[in-house]
């Protein structure tokens, strides 16, 4: 690994057995992920209609993590294949611009499919090339991985740079429509997946995602203000003011990482410490912090807007426990670790201070999940 001339915390992977071992571990993490999902709501802490929104996007940054490893998997080995930069210091995961550029290729995907050889053609030349030559196939095995890549971002359905709001209708309360509006994006500043859900009471004539006018304001407005250094009352104010037949009840947040690896990234603190104590083989030297916030709204309130209306606004719920919930700005905030057991006995021996209260989740390749306090 080199660094690249971009910051000092981004490095790029150069050896392509090193970029195989990344793509692998983030194999291993992103389908622990929805498993990890579904022991939350059997503990009641997501619902089912929770699981469904977040898991798309789960299931998305797995498809994501594939597509890169196609298009990396010869990285060292094949002068054009590129190298993947990814945030070692503070995140571990890919850097955003690497998101863009998949972003890119993806509108292009389908012209590039069509001036390549078929996946069954590139295969039997490369049977041709070693027992005719007897030769190593190195751009054909190139070609058919940027073939495998371009295919799967054809597919769809990955995690990008922006994944615009989708809103589901959760039912009716009196003349009120209760949805759901769910987004996601890949905060550039931490290059880090974040993913929000927010329970909105609609009292428009026309249901949101039907209304013409209302929804492409509401889904600009959103992803606007979906910037990782927004406290979530900031962003929930904002939306109630702007759309005075919109109430929002409930804003969550999600932030998927960071991932602490002793052989790929460079954090400090107790985490660091407890993965390099683990020793733990390939494949399970790793920590994945995952760190919801919630606001609820405890009532609402009429208040005067023009000469002789009056209006409906929200009033949140803040943490009361050492005025925190002025300072984040939410009603609370849980963070979990999730990791393989070898980690998390090296955790439990050493019992660093802060690290008691946060719920671990305990993961084996046979896809058991335990969960600790």
């Amino acid at each position: 690994m080199t660094k690249t001339d971009l910051s000092d915390d981004h490095f790029k992977l150069e050896d392509t057995r090193v970029t195989r071992r990344y793509f692998g571990k983030f194999e291993r993490i992103t389908n622990h992920l929805t498993k990890v999902a579904a022991t939350m709501e059997a503990e009641g802490r997501l619902s089912r209609r929770d699981i469904e929104a977040v898991a798309g996007y789960l299931l998305g940054l797995n498809y994501t993590f594939k597509a890169l490893a196609h298009k990396y998997h010869f990285s060292g080995r094949f002068a054009h294949a590129g190298k993947l930069t990814f945030d070692r210091v503070e995140s571990g995961f890919p850097v955003y611009s690497e998101l863009l550029e998949m972003a890119n290729d993806a509108l292009q995907s389908r012209k590039h499919l069509e001036n390549m050889p078929s996946e069954a053609d590139l295969k039997d030349q490369m049977v041709r090339t070693i027992v005719g030559e007897q030769a190593i196939p190195t751009k054909l095995q190139y070609a058919l991985s940027q073939r495998l890549y371009y295919e799967e971002l054809l597919k769809g359905e990955l995690f990008w740079a922006r994944n615009d709001p989708k809103a589901v209708w959760l039912g009716n309360e009196g003349m009120r429509r209760r949805f759901q509006i769910s987004w996601a994006v890949y905060d550039s500043q931490v290059n880090l997946p974040t993913i929000y859900l927010m329970d909105v009471e609609d009292t428009g004539r026309i249901g949101l995602p039907k209304d013409e006018r209302r929804w492409p304001e509401v889904q600009a407005h959103l992803m606007a203000q979906s910037v990782g250094g927004l406290k979530l009352l900031t962003i929930a104010k904002g939306f109630d003011e702007d759309f005075d037949d919109l109430h929002p009840t409930r804003l969550r947040r999600f932030h998927i990482g960071p991932m602490y690896s002793h052989a790929f990234t460079r954090q400090t603190g107790p985490l660091r410490e407890v993965l390099e104590q683990a020793k733990s083989p390939v494949g399970e030297d790793w920590a994945l912090v995952w760190t919801e916030e919630d606001l609820v709204a405890e009532r609402a309130e009429m208040v005067k807007s023009g000469w002789f209306g009056s209006v409906e606004r929200q009033i949140f719920a803040l943490d009361p426990f050492a005025g925190q919930g002025g300072e984040t700005g939410a009603t609370r905030m849980e963070r979990s670790i999730i990791m393989p057991e070898r980690p998390y006995q090296a955790l439990a021996e050493r019992n660093p201070p802060g690290f008691r209260d946060v719920r671990k989740f305990v993961v084996s390749d046979q896809g058991r999940v335990l969960s600790y306090r």
